[in-house]
């Protein structure tokens, strides 16, 4: 009888014991799993602002997609330019959003030396490293022969904010015929009108 008596006594305990252990489980579960989907949010969070960061450094927002048509007074005009006037072509070039793959419509064509460029903005902010293209006669006081890659020249263009007057190294260089073309933004569906500068190889012919 005595034992039967301590049995009867001991099952309530075990039973409140069990009941203890799955209700600290219960707790304890969804904290770990609130803890786990914060953390990979944070992480998501992370990626998804340095991804903007990397396209921020890349992105060129500040400058003029479109111009007014205006070209320096001593530039060449391209006599038998592969894409003449008033054709199109298609772009494979990156220089901002957009581009690439757009098909353009050329409004200017010229015969001149192009430069990628590094300078620093006279507005201030972060130096803009191979900016794509400067031409020859967009340089203060350019001279006849070109320039070669290390020169230190003044800009003398607006492509770009802080770009006026801003002291530019110069990173490659190249004889070529440069274009001005009109086209639609392939992200925004902008129109964007007498876009300086794309070269010769930066085109192919529309199939």
């Amino acid at each position: 009888m005595k034992i039967k008596k301590l049995l009867i006594g001991l099952v309530p305990l075990m039973i409140a014991l069990v009941l203890t252990a799955c209700a600290g489980n219960d707790e304890t579960a969804p904290k770990d799993n609130t803890d786990k989907e914060n953390e990979s949010n944070e992480n998501m969070d992370m990626n998804e602002e340095e991804s903007d960061s990397m396209e921020e450094g890349m992105d060129h927002s500040g400058m003029n997609h479109s111009s007014s048509g205006e070209v320096p007074e001593d530039l060449t005009v391209a006599e038998n330019p592969t894409y003449p006037v008033g054709s199109q072509a298609v772009m494979h070039a990156n220089h901002m959003k957009g581009m690439d793959g757009a098909t353009a419509t050329v409004t200017g064509a010229f015969e001149t030396t192009v430069y990628a460029v590094s300078y620093t903005p006279t507005t201030g902010g972060e130096p803009v490293e191979d900016h794509k293209w400067v031409i020859h006669e967009e340089i203060e006081d350019p001279g006849e022969e070109p320039f070669q890659a290390g020169d230190e020249v003044v800009l003398n263009t607006d492509h770009m904010e802080g770009m006026d007057g801003a002291t530019a190294t110069i990173d490659s260089t190249e004889q070529t015929t440069i274009y001005m073309v009109s086209y639609t933004d392939t992200e925004t569906g902008e129109e964007v009108k007498n876009h300086k500068w794309v070269t010769e190889t930066e085109l192919s012919p529309v199939e």
